[in-house]
């Protein structure tokens, strides 16, 4: 494709753009960061002795150490399951053409449109009924099950463009389903694989709503749960509040810039034939 000089221009100036929009907030929350505590940030003006040891700070008071291990406690416990009967059910959805399948399908897309914000109360209820408030499986419960429609539908996408002749020549030699799904399947939907459990390593280490209202102990929450810690009785500590915002952030940066491709891979999936 042939681009002329000035749509190269005109798109390398738009990625700028968008690139110094996305980066603003987190320099104003670096500056913020770095202020002296008890000072209230004045924007992104940089500090002429920068506070390095407001990180160290943040890490103490709101004893990430503890939440770390909570975190990966949490997201061992939600991914695995949840990619899992995802594509196992994307599989059913999107290949095999289950019976009642298209029943299933509806009530997911409906369970799309249903915020968190719109279930947390009749979750809270069972959650409490089943004695497990208060502990981590009150966050890996509901969040398998909320993550289930988007999972679903993202793996029977995929499912879906897998070409059947590959289904009827493994059936051909003998292949049974489990087998079609193992040896056949598995393996072509690695891209798609990889950037759901991205997604979800995302969204659960980020998961701060359930963690609030369904654990009062800090020690099990995620990380997004110690910006609870910063809040006082009488006001909030910003500058450790940015500290330690941008602590819990940087494990999901790292993960997304080390598996960037596989995600990206994942995306661009179908996009083209041939």
């Amino acid at each position: 494709m042939n681009i002329s000089r000035r749509e190269a221009i005109t798109g390398r100036a738009f990625l700028i753009l968008l690139m110094v929009v996305t980066l603003l907030p987190f320099v104003s929350m670096l500056s913020a960061a770095l202020q002296p505590r008890g000072t209230v940030p004045s924007g992104l003006e940089w500090p002429s002795d920068p506070h390095w040891g407001n990180f160290v700070d943040a890490f103490d008071v709101a004893n990430m150490g503890a939440l770390l291990r909570s975190s990966l406690l949490i997201v061992l416990g939600v991914v695995p399951a949840a990619v899992v009967i995802a594509t196992m059910a994307g599989f059913g959805l999107g290949h095999l053409r289950v019976r009642g399948g298209g029943i299933a399908l509806a009530v997911l897309l409906l369970g799309l449109t249903m915020p968190f914000e719109a279930v947390i109360t009749p979750i809270y209820y069972q959650i409490m009924d089943l004695g497990l408030l208060n502990t981590r499986w009150a966050i890996i419960l509901p969040l398998i099950g909320l993550y289930m429609p988007f999972s679903v539908y993202w793996m029977r996408a995929h499912f879906l463009n897998v070409p059947k002749e590959l289904s009827e020549a493994a059936r051909v030699d003998g292949a049974s389903t489990w087998q079609l799904f193992w040896r056949v399947h598995i393996p072509l939907a690695r891209p798609a694989i990889s950037s759901l459990t991205i997604l979800m390593f995302l969204w659960t280490w980020n998961q701060f709503l359930l963690s609030i209202v369904l654990v009062d102990d800090p020690a099990k929450r995620t990380m997004a749960g110690a910006l609870g810690a910063f809040q006082g009785q009488w006001g909030t500590d910003l500058v450790l509040l940015c500290a330690g915002s941008l602590l819990i952030l940087t494990p999901t940066l790292v993960v997304f810039l080390v598996f960037q491709r596989q995600f990206i891979a994942a995306l661009l999936q179908g996009s083209v034939k041939g």
